[in-house]
């Protein structure tokens, strides 16, 4: 079942276990707060609802936590967290397990949290749940859900945004990019600071266009300038700026990639003799973009643009596809750029 079908069963009297999985943490969490306020009381959390790590957590500490009664509650809520590295271990994947599993008491809510979205849909725990329908799902919003959600985020300010506007947003917070793993978090990180630039009480286009170009487009040109510039300390302050933030790496990076070819593009097309005004209508950007766009890349020759781009697609296919720590790996990438180590 999807997330807003599991809302809507909160209304009534939900049954005894669930397994939340999925990429969009903040959905996760969003529908364990809608749980803890549908059976705890505030004052009686620490009795009745309960969170278990399983990485240093046994079947017997599951059972001893699912068995306690309610205190003046009608269920208790048990969370167990990080839950494929619990069915990784042979011990946690018995029959006993499942039977268990299987006699529930009424009085306990068990949620499996599937943190990191890691829990293989083979492994014989997701089977399980699915053949029950407890399998709650939290994929990207799409559609209706997303707007619902963008617009509901903005009137938590006191603020206002048009359908239109909405759309424009989402577009340009890159959360539909396949490319970059960009999540309701940092789109709500977008929202805030949209929301706190802006005076008036609507949220117009150039609002939008302002705040996410200006925070993140002008430190990936302040990033470059620092590179071409060969000035590490500049260039790694700009990179550092950006990543406290809480933008995410892997979108850090796709929008440096963006730029260079924006400017290896620029310095292409002047090669075959086009005017500005036409390269900026190929190129499909704003006056402001293009200007530093056209700026940038004439301190690049277009060879040595072309071994930068190549560098960053082979840096962002390792993200893509091998465990690493990728604010080391930005930094050295950064060392070897402004060494022009390409």
């Amino acid at each position: 079942m999807k997330y807003n079908e599991f809302v809507k069963l909160l209304k009534n009297d939900i049954g005894c276990t669930y397994l939340f999985t999925g990429a969009e943490e903040y959905l996760k969490e969003e529908c364990l707060r809608l749980v803890k306020k549908r059976y705890i009381d505030k004052s009686l959390e620490s009795l009745n609802y309960m969170t278990l790590d399983s990485r240093i957590s046994t079947f017997d500490d599951l059972v001893n936590s699912c068995e306690t009664l309610p205190f003046m509650s009608s269920k208790k809520v048990v969370v167990l967290t990080d839950i494929s590295q619990f069915f990784d271990k042979e011990e946690n994947n018995t029959q006993e397990v499942y039977n268990y599993l299987d006699n529930l008491g009424e009085h306990v809510c068990l949620i499996l949290f599937d943190e990191n979205n890691e829990l293989k849909k083979t492994l014989k725990i997701y089977r399980y749940y699915k053949k029950l329908d407890r399998v709650v799902e939290f994929d990207k919003l799409r559609d209706s859900s997303i707007n619902k959600w963008v617009e509901k985020e903005i009137i938590k300010y006191d603020k206002n945004i048009s359908f239109a506007n909405i759309n424009y947003l989402i577009k340009h917070s890159s959360y539909y990019n396949k490319s970059v793993n960009t999540t309701l978090y940092d789109l709500e990180n977008e929202i805030r600071k949209i929301v706190s630039f802006t005076k008036d009480k609507e949220i117009s286009k150039e609002d939008i266009d302002t705040v996410m170009l200006k925070y993140i487009d002008n430190n990936i040109f302040d990033l470059l300038s620092s590179v071409n510039r060969g000035d590490i300390d500049s260039a790694l302050s700009a990179f550092n700026e950006i990543y406290i933030s809480n933008e995410p790496i892997p979108k850090i990076l796709f929008m440096i990639i963006r730029q260079i070819r924006l400017m290896l593009s620029y310095r292409i097309y002047k090669e075959y003799n086009y005017l500005d005004n036409s390269i900026k209508s190929n190129l499909n950007i704003k006056d402001y973009e293009f200007s530093k766009i056209s700026t940038q890349a004439k301190s690049y020759e277009t060879r040595e643009l072309e071994k930068i781009y190549n560098l960053l697609l082979s840096v962002d296919k390792k993200f893509k596809t091998s465990a690493s720590n990728q604010k080391i790996d930005m930094e050295i990438l950064i060392t070897r750029l402004c060494k022009k180590i390409v």
